[in-house]
């Protein structure tokens, strides 16, 4: 496994949340989520591709007979800010009606996504909806959205790694640093 501390890329400078930290906190949404689900069987949506990582450590430490979808939307292209029009890409295949859904994102920071895609599944009559964040950015938001399970609050700079990307890369960083020059 790289040690990161001495393969940092250049661009990429402060680390805000290092890899220990993300690991206890999502061990710690995972115990809320399980305790809060005691007796039902979830089924947790994650918004690719950026949520991928915080998903795939997620859904370890939730001790539940759960079920995975996944559902893809653009909203920044090679921008750095969204540009406020989401566009579907891929649709989740599993039916959620009657279903608990949680809908799992890796950054909340305007809103403008998640409000799309809560209303968008709301349409299709799940028993329930939350959502659930990696992180959030309080200061960006444009549109009030619920968010039940919060990982970070973070400031208004721009972040990568741990799932996170500039352009597709740096997603693989175990840690959340913030990217120089941008």
């Amino acid at each position: 496994m790289p040690h990161w501390t001495e393969k940092v890329p250049d661009e990429v400078g402060e680390i805000l949340i290092d890899e220990r930290q993300i690991q206890k906190r999502v061990a710690e949404l995972g115990g809320a989520i399980t305790r809060d689900y005691q007796g039902k069987n979830p089924l947790l949506i994650a918004v690719l591709r950026g949520a991928a990582i915080f998903y795939a450590d997620l859904i370890r430490h939730i001790d539940l007979k759960l079920r995975i979808d996944f559902i893809s939307v653009s909203s920044y292209g090679a921008a750095t800010r969204s540009c406020g029009e989401v566009q579907l890409l891929k649709d989740v295949e599993s039916s959620i009606r009657a279903v608990d859904v949680i809908l799992v994102e890796d950054i909340i920071d305007s809103g403008l996504t998640v409000d799309y895609l809560l209303r968008n599944l709301r349409n299709r009559g799940p028993a329930s909806l939350r959502t659930c964040t990696f992180l959030s950015k309080p200061s960006r938001r444009q549109v009030q959205v619920q968010i039940d399970y919060v990982g970070f609050e973070v400031p208004d700079r721009f972040l990568v790694g741990y799932g996170l990307d500039h352009n597709q890369k740096y997603r693989n960083l175990p840690f959340i640093a913030v990217l120089d020059g941008v």
